[in-house]
């Protein structure tokens, strides 16, 4: 009996002293597994380049020995951007490669598919890509969390109205939006900041689907409105290049502001005509890239591009949000320290107190809370003239 007791009392220490972390799927004391989905192929293509950034950030954090003594392990996965897609990606990564969390998932509408499936499961999808106002949820959608590039869409369209009645205060509105929740996000920013005004200053509003080869019919419908403000709010680069293109070839020269995810020289501006896009606004948190900057933080980003993206343009917009959130989640992971449970990872998540990532313009720090899971917050004016974006205000604090 007594070598019996002895024996358990050892199975018993073995266990306490194992990780709860070992016991998480995905997570081994070796390797952090998680998953991704990206549209390497699709409409929306172009964007993909935050995937690729991603990869290679996580192959540069793994060179200097991972994070906690654990290697990253991105299992990449492409949706075309069709949500249906999305949903057979997302549970082959959860049911059959056992990761640990899901990372990433490029859009609003391919995360919205998914989302019901990993809260109900609750596998947490960290950073997810979108600024759509919803995924601030924690009560109702705890293991979800989005990390856009500016502030959610309901508050940046409201940082623009208020910046173009700032320069214009009877200024009509035409509206170009995606049909989808980010473009509907937009336009209920724009009439929430507008107010009761919303109805006499919006000439019009008209809607595209992703799929539509082209938007020139509704930019022309836009066009004879003849305003003075014009939002392009889509989050597709084709969709926005065109539309930029397109309504410069009429004559139209309204105040133009674009969306931050199309706020990209490189898969908007350059399609559209550099002397088309020369003026168009958005909302940006990030540094805008400037080939000859003598920022610290910038040319380490530029050195990365250069070693390890050599075939993408290190202006591209997609590369350096892909980084920089690429960065976030290195940091709630050293958080976990060595309890990787989901719950654990969840928490950290929420619990960013004003993180400084490098590519952050100064200022903006990421911030959230159990009961707020809006990493970003506020963002500046940028205007893209001289071939590059440029800094145009003083911070813009959103709500």
């Amino acid at each position: 009996m007594g070598s019996r007791r002895l024996a358990f009392v050892a199975l018993l220490t073995l266990a306490a002293s194992t990780p709860a972390a070992a016991q998480q799927p995905g997570i081994t004391d070796t390797e952090i597994k998680f998953g991704n989905i990206m549209p390497y192929s699709g409409p929306a293509s172009a964007l993909s380049v935050t995937g690729k950034a991603f990869a290679a950030y996580f192959d540069s954090v793994n060179e200097k020995g991972g994070v906690n003594g654990r290697k990253l392990n991105m299992i990449s996965l492409d949706d075309g951007f069709s949500p249906p897609k999305t949903v057979e990606a997302t549970r082959r990564l959860v049911e059959n490669d056992n990761v640990a969390f899901m990372f990433g998932t490029m859009g609003t509408a391919p995360s919205s598919a998914t989302a019901k499936y990993l809260n109900g499961a609750k596998v947490p999808h960290l950073f997810l890509i979108s600024s759509a106002s919803k995924w601030n949820d924690p009560q109702n959608q705890h293991w979800l969390m989005a990390l856009p590039w500016a502030p959610n869409y309901i508050e940046e369209a409201g940082i623009e109205v208020r910046f173009a009645l700032s320069k214009n205060p009877n200024a009509k509105f035409a509206i170009l939006y995606q049909n989808d929740d980010a473009g509907k996000d937009y336009l209920n920013g724009v009439k929430k900041a507008l107010g009761a005004d919303a109805d006499k200053a919006i000439a019009l509003a008209t809607s595209f689907e992703v799929a539509d080869p082209t938007v020139d019919s509704q930019i022309l419908t836009l066009a004879n409105t003849k305003a003075d403000v014009f939002l392009i709010y889509s989050v597709t680069p084709r969709a926005c290049a065109q539309a930029v293109r397109k309504a410069y070839e009429t004559g139209w020269r309204p105040m133009r502001f674009i969306s931050s995810g199309c706020a990209n020289k490189e898969t908007v501006m350059v399609p559209a005509g550099l002397e088309a896009s020369t003026g168009i606004m958005s909302v940006g948190s990030l540094k805008p890239y400037v080939a000859d900057s003598k920022d610290a933080d910038m040319i380490a980003y530029r050195d990365f591009m250069k070693a390890r993206l050599p075939n993408v343009d290190p202006a591209n917009f997609a590369a350096g949000y892909g980084y920089m959130v690429a960065q976030a989640l290195v940091v709630v992971l050293q958080q976990c320290k060595n309890d990787l449970s989901r719950d654990n990872i969840m928490a950290q998540a929420a619990n960013l107190k004003d993180v400084a990532l490098p590519l952050l313009m100064p200022g903006v720090k990421l911030n959230t809370s159990p009961t707020d899971y809006r990493p970003i917050k506020d963002g500046y004016m940028v205007e893209f003239r001289d071939n590059q974006f440029n800094v145009i205000s003083e911070l813009l604090r959103g709500s």
